[in-house]
């Protein structure tokens, strides 16, 4: 009887080098397709007020100038709430809601990845449904839960909603899952206790499903304005700041080019720091049941 199996593996796959080139030209031109609204927004932020509003309009800048960041500085110099007030807003919400998610989200998938408890699956499969409600469905319901609790115009009506998304539970739920029981077990039987299983063990096996939501929860909770729920000025985030510098009509499209770039540039050193870690944990990141 012929053995398939074994003629299938001694059997080597061949590509022709043509087939490897079409295959990265078209990595090429997809990589170059994704890039061209980031590098787009770099250009504008260089160009001349009278280049931006050029028909047809061009992608390359003719004349780069910096005049939109010196305007930009000279505006946030004139604000009432001193600029450097709305960057601490920024960074330390930012701060907060990443560390809190990321400790609360592995803290909530340990359970449900490894613990054996009725409704466990049940709890999954709810907290799934969740993924499928966009930010603006939940936004009444937050706003009356943060009013209900006295909340509004604080910190933590900005803290306490991110820090419960369900999509970092789902990520770390699904990396968890891949880890060995029998390395837990052999914990358990040397007299380690569940947190400190969680904490010596899991924690450190989970860097690269910990940087990745890092990366998720910093570029959400940073872009975030807190329109909804911070009135006082000086409790407004940095978004918020350069969304009012932009809002004064033609004559500070370049300045708002500036300000856009601005932003782009915590999230994208914070990708570029930690994106080894994303196709890693996104191969465990399918649903296993």
């Amino acid at each position: 009887m012929i053995n398939w199996r074994k003629m299938m593996r001694s059997k080597k796959v061949s590509r022709s080098k043509g087939g490897d080139f079409m295959i990265i030209l078209m990595l090429v031109l997809v990589g170059a397709f994704m890039a061209l609204p980031l590098v787009y927004s770099v250009v504008n932020a260089f160009k001349p007020l009278e280049e931006i509003f050029i028909f047809p309009p061009r992608f390359f800048v003719i004349n780069p100038t910096t005049q939109n960041f010196k305007t930009l500085f000279i505006l946030t110099s004139n604000l009432w709430v001193p600029f450097s007030r709305y960057i601490f807003n920024s960074v330390f919400v930012s701060a907060t809601v990443v560390f809190f998610h990321i400790v609360f989200a592995s803290m909530a998938a340990y359970p449900l990845a490894k613990g054996h408890f009725p409704g466990r699956d049940k709890i999954f499969s709810l907290i799934q449904l969740t993924l499928l409600f966009s930010g603006g469905a939940m936004a009444i319901p937050q706003y009356i839960v943060m009013a209900k609790l006295g909340m509004i115009n604080t910190y933590w009506a900005v803290i306490l909603p991110p820090i419960a998304g369900s999509m970092g539970l789902f990520l770390m739920r699904q990396f968890m899952v891949s880890l060995h029981d029998s390395m837990l077990e052999a914990a358990r039987i040397d007299g380690a206790g569940e947190v400190r299983i969680y904490w010596q063990i899991v924690m450190p096996l989970m860097r690269p499903a910990w940087l990745t939501l890092l990366i998720f929860a910093f570029q959400g909770i940073w872009n975030s304005t807190g329109g909804n729920f911070l009135y006082s000025e000086q409790l407004k985030l940095l978004p918020s700041a350069l969304s009012q510098i932009q809002a004064g009509g033609i004559a500070r499209q370049g300045v708002g080019a500036a300000a856009s770039f601005i932003l782009m540039i915590p999230p994208i050193i914070t990708f570029v720091v930690t994106q080894s870690n994303v196709i890693e944990t996104m191969s465990y990141a399918g649903i296993k049941e």
